[in-house]
């Protein structure tokens, strides 16, 4: 019996140039090519550039891919990993500036927890650059409760109330 495939959300996202790729918009446009070939690539969002959060320096670039597969979430995210290794990230400082970095923000089960991941992921309310390109390929998508990533994003986009 084949097994069943999963839809997973990637966020990616770069603020170093990469040797063979370029600066970041190229090497999210290689990465979402590379997700591609591992996986059934459903969609990928438009490539945005966005200003850097917490220490990591420079701004980045942003995308959001589709992927579908039969994995499960800790085999993908061991698969993603192996992805970032081999665009040269290396484990560092945690906010700070990396070649390529691909995060499983939702998946087609819904919650998922282990000791390594989060599904949703659990700041993913917050992160404007996750929410923007993931609206552009999947607004409907329920991410927490009944809120979808278009409501969610533009939850994010409302202005602050003065004070």
């Amino acid at each position: 019996m084949p097994h069943a495939n999963h839809l997973y959300a990637i966020a990616i996202g770069s603020n170093r140039p990469h040797g063979r790729h370029g600066r970041p918009p190229a090497v999210i446009a290689a990465a979402i090519a590379r997700l591609d070939e591992a996986f059934a690539l459903f969609d990928a969002s438009p490539i945005m550039l966005n200003r850097a959060t917490g220490g990591a320096g420079r701004d980045f670039a942003n995308a959001a891919a589709l992927v579908e597969t039969p994995l499960d979430p800790t085999a993908l995210l061991a698969q993603l990993k192996a992805i970032e290794h081999d665009f040269g990230r290396r484990t560092g400082r945690r906010w700070g500036p990396r070649v390529l970095d691909l995060d499983i923000v939702a998946w087609s089960g819904g919650k998922f927890d282990s000791r390594h991941l989060t599904i949703p992921h659990r700041r993913l309310a917050i992160r404007d650059f996750v929410l923007t390109p993931l609206a552009f390929i999947a607004p409907n998508w329920r991410l927490i409760g009944s809120l979808t990533t278009r409501h969610l994003a533009a939850r994010l986009a409302r202005p602050a109330p003065a004070r």
